[in-house]
């Protein structure tokens, strides 16, 4: 009897420990075709008394989710995989386009607006998500290059983007 006390409190004190994290505005971003990779936004927000990390994840629609960030490094955009995305206690963390986010390696299908894929979030204690997320056609490249684009290269992404925009 004392065995079976003790294993449900030390369950009990478990599951109190486990993160109190909220997600809110989830998205991936639509891709046209034959783009191998794409991303996944957020807000998370921790309601409990101790920080937490998004320490990995996983979609129905990528052969593998990373953490990563872009970054300015003298005057050059750079994109960079993290091992964790911080969120404070009683604190929220932003993933965005431009900044922290979650990048869909290894796409398996094209993703298009309105569609919905899977999304599941790994937090440091070992707590997990599982989302219905949508998908957004999202104004603006994010390109998948580790520097900025010359001039002829973002003329050309723009002429692009601009042809994509005449085809809604």
């Amino acid at each position: 009897m004392n065995k079976a006390l003790a294993f449900a409190a030390a369950m009990l004190l478990s599951a109190s420990a486990l993160a109190e994290v909220q997600v809110e505005g989830a998205y991936a971003r639509a891709m046209p075709p034959g783009q191998a990779n794409s991303a996944a936004f957020m807000v998370l927000k921790n309601h409990a008394d101790t920080p937490v990390a998004l320490i990995d994840g996983s979609s129905n629609v990528a052969d593998k989710v990373e953490l990563h960030i872009h970054s300015h490094d003298n005057g050059v955009m750079r994109m960079r995989q993290v091992e964790k995305i911080e969120i404070s206690a009683h604190g929220e963390t932003v993933l965005q386009p431009g900044g922290l986010h979650l990048m869909l390696l290894g796409l398996k299908e094209q993703l298009k607006p309105d569609q919905q894929i899977e999304l599941e979030l790994v937090f440091s204690d070992q707590s997990r998500q599982t989302l219905t997320v949508p998908v957004k056609r999202v104004m603006g490249g994010m390109k998948m290059q580790h520097d900025q684009p010359t001039k002829n290269e973002a003329h050309q992404h723009n002429q692009e983007h601009q042809h994509h925009k005449s085809d809604d």
